[in-house]
């Protein structure tokens, strides 16, 4: 009776633990295949460049909107917390240090993958349930070559350069906050944010972003090309995106940020 039970448990216990070790290795099979085929030729130059203005320049107005009132929100909120403390000095370097380190490249990562990567998953998962990607090899078309190797370079290039332009705007938002609402000198406030420019939180910004990009790329494309079960499974390829790169995308950002500032 007792080994009856054990050997149920066991059975219970073995089959989540199996299926996410395959889908693990199915996953790592896949990651690897993505990067070795950026690598190989021929490339797609066409199907990069319209990656690039799909994630790069339509992504423009909503990390541009995201960042803005980010930094509006950090000024505010600094400025309530330390306004006995000369806050004029302090909310220049805050909303510069939270735009650059942390806010711009999080909060565009987390829009671009709602926004790109459940596009991605959307388009690739419908190729796959209607066997477009299975006429591409019949083709002798490599599909990974063709459909993943485009989107993982457009999107490590164009995030860093969507982060920057975030950075900018976010600052922009303090500064309006800082100069309109809260009466602070225009000229002091640039001179306090300028002084508070460091080259580590630009660079920290970049890297995140690049790594950021390689998530919404890769797990967008990964869950369109594992979809199956017709208009449903698209969707729920869709949406396993979006969860999964949100939630690597807040984890190697605690990752990344250990990296720069460990002792």
């Amino acid at each position: 009776m007792f080994t009856r039970g054990f050997s149920s448990f066991l059975q219970i216990l073995g089959k989540p633990l199996v299926s996410f070790v395959m889908s693990l290795g199915y996953f790592s099979q896949f990651v690897a295949k993505s990067v070795y085929n950026c690598f190989v030729p021929p490339y797609y130059l066409k199907l990069f460049f319209a990656q690039f203005m799909s994630i790069g320049f339509y992504s423009l107005p909503v990390v541009g909107l995201t960042t803005l009132f980010a930094g509006m929100v950090i000024a505010i909120q600094t400025y309530s917390g330390i306004s006995e403390y000369g806050a004029e000095n302090v909310v220049a370097s805050v909303v510069l240090i939270s735009v650059t380190r942390e806010l711009a490249p999080v909060l565009s990562a987390l829009m671009v993958a709602g926004r790109i990567g459940s596009a991605m998953a959307a388009e690739i998962g419908t190729m796959r349930v209607t066997e477009q990607i299975d006429a591409l090899v019949t083709l002798s078309a490599n599909p990974f070559r063709y459909l993943i190797a485009p989107r993982v370079w457009a999107a490590v290039i164009v995030m860093p350069l969507l982060v920057l332009f975030g950075d900018v705007i976010g600052i922009f938002g303090g500064y309006l906050v800082g100069v309109y609402k809260l009466d602070f000198n225009p000229a002091n406030y640039i001179i306090n944010t300028m002084n508070n420019l460091t080259s580590v939180a630009i660079v920290m910004g970049v890297v995140k972003a690049a790594v950021f990009g390689f998530i919404i790329a890769i797990m967008g494309c990964y869950h369109g090309y594992r979809s199956k079960g017709g208009a449903q499974g698209v969707g729920e390829a869709t949406t396993n995106s979006v969860v999964t790169s949100s939630i690597l995308i807040l984890i190697f950002n605690y990752l990344i940020t250990e990296m720069f500032f460990s002792r």
